[in-house]
């Protein structure tokens, strides 16, 4: 029996926009870039777009399909469906949180990084080495990084306060389109730099001699952690959903706007690296130690630096407000808690995680296990166990144990819209998408 007088999106491009919020975040703009130079640029993109036709949609359209129809949060969902499989709602809901502790404190570099962008101190750096020395020394500070974790995290309290038409698909509504601005005037920008075109042919231009076995487990494994995969952020948000909502073209315009970020962070990022010479395997020191240093040489070098890094502030924080809400939904509904209870109650844990994990990289350097620190422990845990353990069982969830009536119904409102590749897209959620989980896995941790 489905819940009644629960919040919903306001229409179609809402749901839209609030579900594309959720899946565009740091990876499409800080990860995909670096991780798309490590292989050989238009070959990689190439394969990341069919990794996502193949397994991100077929899974998008599943944890879609389970959210509208329970109306619930990620554990309610699973519950509703399956008692036994309550255990999955509980992985979506464990999962965002531990995600929470070291995601906000990511996304606290980058408001530190705006600011410092804004009052010009960037301008009293110049080569990539003192970039590094400046990350090096501010993420071992006793307690800057900790404080810009705590404004972030309670910046993102705000949003959620506020509700999920007032708050959360309110900002979506701003920060989506404003978003996209701000990544076409830098793509713009960047094109029009000294050998910038190089950059952007690298992008482009594929390079098949690069590409390995090891290129097509990364494509899978980024384009199943850039849509949210797992997190229980598209059931929580489908849950939102109209009944009139058509998930199908919704999970698509979802994918589409997240490889359309993705690409434009790639034509932001690629350029301005060619201009300047620099290799675009930099790795996951592009953004915080290459790109300030590429900006400083640039003219209006302060006005570039602050929208790029504006644009990463709104990127990370359209993510956090997802990962919050599904554990501000779960308490409210679980624990049946006023919303403003759970969303402090949410808002408080996250803090002290957050504050571990960014200390556990400075101040309390004992905070580790089996040597490897807070922070890095709860990325390891929820990148390599938690996500795809929940991919791999929410596609057997769909495809094997629920009545095989379930997705059609779904997928057609009750058959008021055609049903078309559904034989493809059950092959899909039985047997690829499964398979295809397992290798991100064994990837993950070695085995292959």
């Amino acid at each position: 029996m489905k819940t009644t007088h629960r919040a919903t999106f306001g229409g179609r491009l809402s749901a839209v926009l609030v579900t594309a919020g959720s899946a565009v975040g740091l990876g499409n703009i800080w990860r995909f870039p670096y991780v798309a130079g490590e292989n050989g640029g238009a070959a990689f993109l190439l394969i990341y777009i069919l990794s996502v036709l193949i397994m991100g949609v077929p899974i998008m359209l599943a944890e879609f399909a389970i959210g509208r129809n329970t109306r619930s949060n990620a554990v309610g969902a699973f519950r509703k469906l399956s008692p036994r499989w309550t255990i999955l709602g509980y992985n979506s809901v464990v999962a965002p949180l531990l995600i929470m502790g070291f995601y906000l404190v990511v996304s606290g570099w980058t408001m530190e990084y705006m600011i410092h962008s804004i009052t010009g101190d960037f301008t009293h750096v110049h080569t990539a080495d003192e970039y590094a020395a400046l990350f090096s020394a501010f993420t071992q500070n006793p307690w800057r990084p900790a404080l810009y974790t705590v404004i972030f995290t309670l910046l993102t309290h705000g949003v959620i306060a506020l509700g999920v038409q007032k708050g959360i698909e309110r900002s979506s509504r701003i920060m989506m389109p404003l978003l996209l601005v701000i990544l076409v005037v830098l793509a713009i920008h960047s094109m029009l730099l000294p050998n910038g075109w190089e950059g952007v042919r690298f992008l482009f231009t594929p390079d098949f001699s690069k590409v390995t076995a090891s290129t097509f487990l990364t494509a899978l494994g980024q384009a199943f952690f850039s849509l949210s995969i797992g997190l229980g952020c598209l059931v929580t948000y489908a849950s939102y959903f109209k009944e009139d909502t058509n998930i199908t073209h919704t999970a698509l315009q979802v994918a589409s706007i997240d490889t359309l970020v993705a690409v434009l962070a790639g034509i932001v990022i690629f350029p301005a690296v060619f201009s300047v010479g620099i290799e675009p395997t930099a790795g996951p020191s592009l953004v915080f130690v290459t790109l300030p240093a590429i900006f400083n040489t640039l003219p209006l070098s302060m006005v570039w630096s602050t929208i790029f890094f504006l644009l990463l502030v709104i990127a990370a924080l359209t993510s956090t407000i997802s990962l919050h809400e599904v554990l501000t939904a779960y308490v409210h509904e679980e624990w049946h808690l006023s919303r403003r209870t759970s969303a402090w109650i949410v808002t408080a844990a996250c803090i002290l995680l957050g504050i571990a994990a960014s200390l556990s990289l400075g101040a309390w350097k004992w905070l580790q296990i089996g040597g490897i620190s807070f922070f890095d422990l709860l990325d390891f845990v929820t990148a390599n166990i938690l996500l795809p353990a929940a991919g791999f069982f929410v596609c057997i969830f769909v495809g094997w144990v629920l009545d095989r009536r379930f997705m059609p119904q779904e997928l057609t409102n009750k058959g008021t819209i055609p049903l078309r590749l559904w034989p493809l897209l059950r092959l899909l959620l039985r047997w690829v998408c499964p398979l295809l989980m397992l290798l991100i896995f064994m990837d993950n941790i070695g085995i292959i």
